[in-house]
């Protein structure tokens, strides 16, 4: 493994993480992918992670990609996964 993975286990049963081929999911039953953002590049050619699918914000413009994708990745390590969400 890469490295950490964040599980939410709800009250229900079900889980939520941010997806990574390094922990085989299926494991823990079976699976419901939903996508919970999109970094797509803007008409001047900068970066936004668009965390509409789960209730958050557009983040950006970024001049590069990965930037945009590390600021997904930490905003919804500080506020999709979570428990009260």
């Amino acid at each position: 493994m890469s490295g950490t993975i964040e599980l939410v286990i709800n009250a229900d049963g079900s889980v939520r993480c941010v997806y990574v081929e390094d922990l085989d999911l299926t494991a823990l039953g079976p699976l419901s992918i939903t996508r919970a953002s999109h970094v797509e590049p803007d008409s001047c050619g900068q970066w936004l992670a668009d965390l509409s699918p789960v209730g958050g914000p557009i983040l950006g413009p970024f001049s590069k990609r990965s930037q945009a994708l590390n600021a997904e990745q930490d905003w919804l390590n500080a506020h999709w996964l979570s428990p009260a969400v």
